[in-house]
Formats: structure tokens, C-alpha cells, sequence
């Protein structure tokens, strides 16, 4: 879970997940196209994500087709997000409901 925390917490790895989110399963020359960083940038980044598990790659004939993995995203929110949210999401549904009524 450390990998993914790294590979999370730099901005310019985001931007190319965003990027893959907006469009899966593009070439790395397709995401430099879009992004503001070199070719050897976006590549070492995806390299990063992939080795965090949280872009896969898919070979079709040349092409490496880059694809978001949201097992690991789901699995940090299941482990740490929704174990400290859970009591003040239950208080905002009843205040909610408090209210509506």
C-alpha cells in the first residue's frame, strides 16, 4: 500500500491518471500528446503507476494500451476512508433526516 500512496502523491502522476480516466486504454504517444510532459516523463510516471498496480497495460499487436486498475483506489478508500467517515456520515444522514422532517 505504500507504492500506492507514492505513486498518489505526486500531481503530475494524477494528471496522467486523469488522463487515462478521460480516455482508457491510450499509447503512451496518445497520453504526451495530452499532457505537458515529456515523452520520457509520462513514461517513467506510467511506469510508477503500473509498478503501484494502479494503471495495467494491455499489448495489442505494437501498441501498449495504458488502462486504469481501481482496485487499489478502492481499496485505500475501504481501508482508511470509509473506517473514519463513518460516524460523520451516520450524523449527517440523521441530521438530514432531522431536518427534512
Amino acid at each position: 500500500m505504500d507504492q500506492i500512496f507514492k505513486a498518489l502523491a505526486n500531481q503530475s502522476r494524477r494528471e496522467v491518471m486523469d488522463k487515462i480516466f478521460a480516455r482508457d486504454g491510450q499509447t503512451l504517444s496518445e497520453l504526451c500528446e495530452i499532457a505537458s510532459f515529456s515523452r520520457q516523463a509520462v513514461s517513467k510516471h506510467l511506469q510508477i503507476l503500473e509498478d503501484a498496480g494502479l494503471v495495467v497495460t494491455h499489448w495489442s499487436g505494437r501498441e501498449k494500451l495504458h488502462y486504469l486498475n481501481p482496485a487499489p483506489v478502492h481499496e485505500i478508500s475501504e481501508r482508511w476512508l470509509k473506517k473514519y467517515a463513518r460516524r460523520q456520515m451516520t450524523a449527517i444522514s440523521a441530521l438530514k433526516e432531522t431536518l427534512e422532517k
